[in-house]
C-alpha cells in the first residue's frame, strides 16, 4: 500500500526543483570554496590516485539503482557505507561476503563490556589474560603484570585505541565470567542488531575460521556501538594517558591507531570521529569509520586488503557521501519515530515513495520509504491521528460539495423560474400587442365607416 503526504501541482513541483537545484548548485560552490582549506586536499589526491587502480570487477550493487548517484571503485574486496540515523546503505560492494573482521572485532567488545559493566569497575589482570601479550600481537607497553589493576574506562580505551588483545580478553573474563560466557553475549548482542552472518568465538579478533563477520554486519554492530555516549568519546580520542597503578610508576601513553583521526599531518581527514583498524595474515587490513559530512554520521566498512589502501579507500568513500542529504518526508503531526530520507541531493519529497507495512487497523504503522524502489530510511506513524485527519477532510470536503451543489441547484432553479417568468411575459405582451392591435383596426373600421357614410349622405344632398 502506498500513501503520498504533501503532494503539489506539477508546475509549483518544476518550481521547487529549480529552485532547490540552484540552491544546490549555490552551496556546492560556496562549500568548494570554503572547505578547500579544511580538508586535506593532499590525502584526498593521493586517495583519487590510488584508486585509478581499482577495478568494478567486484560489482558496486548499489550503481544500479535508478538515479543513484555512481560510488568510487575501490581496492578493499568489501565495503559499505551506512547512516547512522537510518541505517541506510548508500555504497554496497560485497557487503553480505563473509570476511574475517580482526581487530575490528573490538567494537563489539567494547559494546558489550559498556553494556554489561560500569567505567569504574577495576580489572585486575591474570596470567591467563595476559598471555596474549606476546610479540607479534597489539598489546599494551609497558606490559601490564600479573595482578595490576586499571579501572574498566581505561580497559576501554587501550580496547579502542592501541587494540590491546591481553585487555580484551581480560575485560571478557571478567564482564562475561569466562572467555565463553562473553562471547555468548557478543553472539547475542549481533543477533539482537539482525546480524545474519557472523560469529565470534573470541574478544580480540585473533584468528579462528568460526569467527566471522560482513561488512553490512560490522556496520551493524558499529552503528548500535555510536549510540552509546561513552563509546563516542573513546573512539573519537587521538591520546589518553593511563596514569600510574598498583605496579606501575611509569604513565601509559596510547596512540590511536586509526590514521585518519585528529588533526594536521599527512593522513589527517577532515570529519573523522573515530574508528577501528585491524590486521590478521587471513582478514588482512580492516576499518572502520564514523565521519560525518554536512552535520550527517556516516560508517563506513572496508574489509580484505594489505595496505594504506584501507584509509584511501575510506577517504574516497568519505567523499562519495557528499552527493546525499538527509530529507524530512513525513510530517511532523503524524510522525511517531523516523521519517527521514537519506536520498541523492536535490530529491523531492514526493518522489520518495511511503509503503505501508502493515494493513493500516494499528493505532502505529511501520512505514518504509522507498527511492525507485530502494530503501532509503522507514517511520512509525500515527496512523490513528492520520486516518482521523483524512476522514475529517474527507467529511469537510462532501460539506463544501454538498453547499456548492446545493447553490448550483438554486441557482439554476432561478434561472428556469426567470426563463419560465420572461416566456409567460413575452406571451403576454404579444398578447396584449394583438389586442391593443385589435382595438386599434376596430377603431378605424369605425371611423372609416363613419367617413363613408358621411360621404354618401352628402351625395343624396347634392343629388336632391
Amino acid at each position: 500500500m502506498m500513501t503520498v503526504f504533501g503532494t503539489t501541482g506539477r508546475i509549483e513541483n518544476m518550481k521547487n526543483k529549480f529552485i532547490k537545484s540552484v540552491a544546490v548548485i549555490l552551496v556546492s560552490v560556496c562549500m568548494c570554496a570554503s572547505t578547500v582549506y579544511a580538508d586535506n586536499p593532499g590525502l584526498i589526491k593521493r586517495s583519487q590516485d590510488a584508486c585509478k587502480n581499482a577495478t568494478y570487477d567486484i560489482p558496486t550493487v548499489t550503481n544500479d539503482i535508478e538515479g543513484w548517484p555512481q560510488g568510487p571503485a575501490i581496492m578493499c574486496d568489501a565495503g559499505v557505507v551506512m547512516e547512522q540515523e537510518t541505517g541506510t546503505v548508500i555504497y554496497n560492494k560485497a557487503m553480505e561476503e563473509k570476511r574475517y573482521p580482526a581487530s575490528t572485532t573490538k567494537i563489539m567488545t567494547a559494546l558489550v563490556a559498556l553494556e554489561n559493566s560500569s567505567l569504574t569497575d577495576t580489572v585486575t589482570f591474570t596470567a591467563e589474560g595476559l598471555r596474549e601479550a606476546v610479540p607479534g600481537n597489539s598489546y599494551v607497553t609497558p606490559v601490564l603484570q600479573v595482578g595490576e589493576t586499571l579501572t574498566m574506562e581505561q580497559c576501554l580505551y587501550a580496547i579502542m585505541l592501541v587494540s590491546g588483545n591481553e585487555v580484551s580478553t581480560q575485560v571478557a573474563m571478567q564482564v562475561g565470567g569466562s572467555l565463553e560466557g562473553f562471547v555468548e553475549l557478543m553472539n547475542q548482542k549481533a543477533e539482537e542488531l539482525g546480524c545474519r552472518n557472523t560469529h565470534f568465538v573470541n574478544a580480540n579478533g585473533l584468528h579462528d575460521e568460526n569467527h566471522y563477520t560482513t561488512a553490512y554486519d560490522l556496520a551493524l554492530i558499529a552503528r548500535a556501538a555510536y549510540e552509546n555516549e561513552d563509546f563516542r568519546k573513546i573512539t573519537g580520542t587521538k591520546y589518553y594517558t593511563i596514569p600510574a597503578t598498583n605496579m606501575t610508576s611509569q604513565p601509559r601513553e596510547l596512540s590511536n591507531h586509526h590514521a585518519l583521526l585528529g588533526e594536521g599531518g599527512d593522513w589527517s581527514y577532515e570529519g573523522c570521529l573515530g574508528g577501528k583498524t585491524g590486521y590478521t595474515d587471513a582478514a588482512l587490513n580492516t576499518l572502520v569509520t564514523y565521519f560525518e559530512k554536512e552535520g550527517t554520521v556516516y560508517i563506513a566498512v572496508v574489509m580484505h586488503y594489505k595496505g594504506t589502501q584501507i584509509f584511501t579507500d575510506t577517504v574516497m568513500l568519505a567523499e562519495y557521501a557528499k552527493e546525499f542529504e538527509k530529507l524530512h518526508v513525513i510530517p511532523e503531526a503524524y510522525l511517531v519515530s523516523g521519517g527521514v530520507a537519506v536520498v541523492p541531493k536535490g530529491t523531492q519529497p514526493d518522489e520518495v515513495e511511503i509503503e505501508m507495512q502493515g494493513d493500516g487497523t494499528s493505532k502505529e504503522e511501520k512505514e518504509r520509504l522507498l527511492f525507485h524502489g530502494y530503501q532509503t530510511g522507514e517511520a512509525v506513524v500515527n496512523e490513528a491521528a492520520r486516518i482521523q485527519d483524512e476522514e475529517a477532510a474527507q467529511e469537510e470536503e462532501e460539506q463544501i460539495r454538498e453547499e456548492l451543489e446545493k447553490e448550483q441547484t438554486e441557482s439554476e432553479s432561478l434561472w428556469e423560474n426567470q426563463e419560465e417568468t420572461s416566456f409567460y411575459e413575452c406571451i403576454m405582451a404579444i398578447l396584449g400587442g394583438l389586442i391593443l392591435l385589435g382595438l386599434v383596426m376596430i377603431i378605424i373600421s369605425v371611423l372609416a365607416r363613419k367617413k363613408r357614410r358621411k360621404k354618401k349622405s352628402k351625395k343624396r344632398k347634392a343629388g336632391k
